[in-house]
């Protein structure tokens, strides 16, 4: 695995942090998501697909280096928070809420996210938090919604 791998890979190495590499990843991805016109959608498609595509082959060395969706592999976390946010105002409540939704969503991963896990290689390290990230998506937009609607 070369060095542009591991950076990317490692979503610029917030998967070698030793506890919770999950959340500083999907954390740096925020971060990531606050500069401005990032939030493009277009954009923000653009960027989760080529990760996905580069991220497979790269999550495939991770896996071979360091076992079975390894928690050194956070470029999945940056996928699902960004189509978490895709569409979501850049306001702070939102993108909390949004965050939290994330988060509890990857770690628990209701079906059919969890059996996506099983798909074996790179696959099978991203699929399961693109299908969450989806979740969250949907959640989130929702929340939004009903807010706009009934409450705001």
């Amino acid at each position: 695995m070369n060095q542009l791998e591991k950076i990317l890979g490692s979503g610029l190495y917030s998967g070698y942090i030793k506890t919770a590499s999950g959340t500083f990843g999907s954390l740096v991805a925020l971060f990531i998501f606050l500069i401005p016109g990032f939030e493009n959608p277009t954009l923000m498609i653009f960027v989760i697909s080529v990760c996905i595509v580069a991220g497979v082959p790269i999550a495939d060395k991770f896996e071979k280096e360091y076992g079975k969706d390894p928690p050194q592999f956070t470029l999945d976390e940056f996928i699902g928070t960004w189509i978490t946010f895709l569409f979501l105002p850049k306001k702070i409540w939102y993108l909390i809420l949004a965050f939290l939704i994330w988060r509890a969503l990857d770690i628990f991963k209701p079906f059919p996210a969890r059996r996506l896990e099983n798909i074996n290689g790179g696959w099978g390290v991203i699929l399961d938090d693109v299908a969450a990230g989806i979740y969250s998506f949907m959640a989130i937009q929702i929340i939004i919604y009903l807010l706009n609607r009934f409450i705001l």
